[in-house]
C-alpha cells in the first residue's frame, strides 16, 4: 500500500489515499470548477468554490454541503516536518550563531524595529565574514552579544518581540 495523499476535511476528518485510488475515481467535467462524480454507484455533484494552489487547500460543495480539504502528499509531509512551509509567515524569534567565531559588527540595538533583510549582524568565522540578516520584520528584544565577543556553535545571538 502505497500512501499517495493525506486529505483533511474541515480540520475535523483525515484520510490515506492510496495514488492507485486516485486514478480509479470517475469524475467528468460538466463546467469549469464543476463535476460529476460516481462512487461506489452513488452520484455527487462538486463544486470547486475556492483553491489556494500553493497551500493546497480546497473549499468544495458536494450535494449541497461545503467542506474545507486540505492535501499532502508524502513530500509536503516532509518539507512540514522540517519547518518549510510554504506561503506561511515566518516566526523566527532568534538568531544564532552557526559555528563558532568573533562578533565583527552589531547593527541593531535592543528596541529597534527592523524589516525583513536589515542587516543584524556580522560574524567573522573561517576568515570570513557571514552577515546575519533579520528573518522577518519584528522588534529586537535582546542582544545576547557584543563587538569583539569570541561564539560558540548554537550561542544565542540576537532575540525577536
Amino acid at each position: 500500500m502505497s500512501i499517495g495523499y493525506k486529505v483533511n476535511v474541515n480540520d475535523t476528518f483525515h484520510f490515506d489515499i492510496e495514488k492507485n485510488h486516485v486514478s480509479e475515481l470517475d469524475a467528468v467535467s460538466v463546467e469549469t470548477n464543476k463535476f460529476h462524480v460516481l462512487h461506489e454507484n452513488t452520484p455527487y455533484k462538486a463544486e470547486i468554490l475556492t483553491s489556494d494552489f500553493n497551500q493546497k487547500s480546497y473549499i468544495v460543495k458536494v450535494n449541497n454541503n461545503t467542506y474545507t480539504v486540505a492535501i499532502s502528499n508524502p513530500l509536503d509531509i516532509l518539507i512540514k516536518e522540517m519547518g518549510f512551509e510554504v506561503g506561511l509567515a515566518k516566526q523566527i524569534n532568534f538568531i544564532k550563531a552557526p559555528m563558532p567565531g568573533l562578533i565583527l559588527e552589531i547593527s541593531v540595538v535592543v528596541g529597534q524595529e527592523v524589516k525583513e533583510n536589515d542587516n543584524l549582524i556580522i560574524l567573522g568565522a573561517m576568515k570570513m565574514e557571514n552577515s546575519f540578516l533579520s528573518p522577518r520584520d519584528g522588534i529586537i528584544k535582546s542582544i545576547s552579544v557584543a563587538m569583539g565577543d569570541a561564539v560558540d556553535k548554537g550561542q544565542l545571538l540576537i532575540e525577536f518581540e
